[in-house]
């Protein structure tokens, strides 16, 4: 198994044990991550995962399909967890694209179907309105706003 194929096994192990310390050893620490919710880099990545792995006592982490060579890497994983706000059951399904230098991550993309995922979470308005822009930045405001939370109370991601 190639060395970055190997580094992705490694974040994904880590994630699924709620390891958010070897998740973060993973990336390089001009890390530059989003999905569908959030677009950050450095430290605020970081911060992200050790967020999700905090909160989510329940999350259940499955992974497959590892490919990457020296500069690129791909994998799907998928997300069983307990929508902390409307306490509605979501299972996730994504797919990631990783960029390497010097051994870390540098670059981290997830997608996913946001409108799949707003229904499961928010039941009756993500399926009337989970498609909309509106939706999207609602929900986008919301976690920007929770992950700020987060960070003032983690003196460790404050720059």
């Amino acid at each position: 198994m190639h060395s970055n194929a190997q580094l992705i096994q490694k974040f994904y192990t880590s994630f699924a044990k709620r390891d958010h310390a070897g998740m973060i050893a993973c990336y390089d620490p001009a890390i530059d991550f989003a999905d569908e919710v959030f677009s950050l880099q450095d430290k605020r990545a970081g911060a992200m995962w050790h967020m999700l792995c905090a909160t989510g006592s329940d999350l259940q982490i499955t992974h497959s399909n590892i490919q990457a060579d020296d500069t690129r890497g791909s994998a799907h994983w998928e997300a069983q967890y307990t929508f902390s706000l409307t306490k509605r059951p979501v299972h996730n399904v994504l797919d990631a694209q990783f960029q390497f230098r010097d051994g870390k991550i540098v670059w981290h993309r997830d997608a996913f179907d946001f409108y799949r995922w707003s229904r499961m979470a928010l039941g009756p308005t993500g399926l009337l309105l989970g498609w909309t822009p509106m939706v999207r930045n609602q929900v986008q405001k919301t976690a920007a706003a929770t992950l700020e939370k987060f960070i003032a109370a983690h003196p460790e991601y404050q720059s």
